[in-house]
């Protein structure tokens, strides 16, 4: 029997302090390099911030050799002759189609492309396993990598450049697989739709699939909350029912009547309301504004800033059915009482 790797080895030591760098905060918008996704409900999700994905160190090491890559990339295509630059007019290369919906580019290749040295391309860069790279060889990347493809008519649609140039580099023995691809007008247009329907959907989409054995399901972050819980572990803004996004890219606040900035969108504030798409229990009227009333275990209980009777999300969150306890006296009056808070 293989002897566990200590807990305090060099490897363990180096993921954990990855894993403590990582902030777990979501992009303010939704990328174009996940809009090829394909399930609407995941993009929802983690637009909103309801689900968050994370990593162990070991993977978010090797997103940083990813990212380390795109230098040494440009490095070569410059070496051969290639004119690449990371700006548009100066400016960082991006789109925005507004609506929440945007996104970084790798680079914008001028000139020099072989067979094509005249024309502009888009430049995107991927690294892969030696099993993903053979497929991508394969089958070409709309075929192989649906994401990818998407991502990059999305900047072609976003820049008025109709030319792509896709580099793949095999991560396990340097191989390059290249591909040029052209501008599908049509195709990046219902792909810039798509995003604006996510993004200003108050209610939350379908998921792709209600079998929790459905292979796109399987290593989904938001498994465990489509098929088992149906419940956010996740307080913020864009979890709270009074938080509206609105097509000029910013969220608004019908609680406090202005617009939220996006650094105050992470912790939100007491006054915070569960969505109800967000948690399992039943919605019922409110007699009070700006507070919900949702059933829990066949008791009403009440949801939004924190006072007698009123329970703060998090509160609900931590422990729904001590909040539910209408004969717990003890905890009633302590929180009464010491201004208390339900923690577990």
């Amino acid at each position: 029997m293989k002897i566990p790797e200590a807990e305090n080895s060099i490897q363990a030591l180096i993921d954990k302090a990855h894993e403590g760098k990582e902030s777990g905060r979501g992009r303010p918008h939704l990328g174009c390099s996940a809009m090829g996704h394909a399930c609407d409900r995941w993009l929802w999700l983690s637009f909103r911030w309801a689900v968050k994905q994370t990593f162990p160190g070991r993977i978010l090491r090797v997103f940083r050799r990813g990212n380390k890559e795109e230098d040494q990339i440009i490095a070569d295509l410059r070496m051969i002759g290639i004119h690449i630059t990371g700006t548009i007019d100066g400016k960082q290369a991006r789109v925005d189609f507004g609506s929440h919906v945007s996104g970084s580019i790798d680079g914008i290749i001028e000139q020099g492309v072989p067979d094509a040295p005249k024309t502009r391309h888009i430049a995107e860069f991927k690294t892969h396993s030696l099993k993903s790279f053979k497929d991508v060889q394969a089958k070409g990347v709309q075929a192989s990598k649906k994401e990818h493809y998407v991502q990059m008519q999305l900047y072609m649609h976003g820049t008025g450049i109709d030319r792509a140039l896709y580099l793949a580099v095999c991560k396990d023995d340097d191989q390059i697989y290249t591909e040029r691809v052209h501008y599908d007008k049509e195709f990046a247009e219902k792909y810039v739709a798509r995003g604006h329907r996510i993004t200003l959907a108050d209610r939350m989409p379908p998921p792709i699939s209600t079998d929790p054995s459905w292979y796109q399901c399987s290593f989904c972050a938001a498994k465990e909350f489509c098929h088992s819980t149906h419940t956010t572990k996740e307080v913020n803004c864009r979890t709270c029912a009074n938080a509206t996004p609105l097509s000029d890219s910013t969220w608004h606040c019908a609680k406090w009547d202005d617009i939220v900035p996006t650094s105050a969108q992470h912790d939100g504030c007491e006054a915070h309301v569960i969505h109800p798409d967000l948690v399992p229990w039943k919605r019922k009227d409110s007699p009070m504004d700006f507070v919900a009333i949702y059933e829990v275990n066949g008791q009403d209980v009440a949801n939004g800033e924190p006072n007698e009777g009123v329970y703060a999300s998090k509160e609900l969150l931590a422990n729904a059915a001590a909040c539910a306890d209408g004969g717990w006296a003890q905890l009633h009056d302590l929180r009464r009482e010491f201004n208390g808070r339900v923690v577990e």
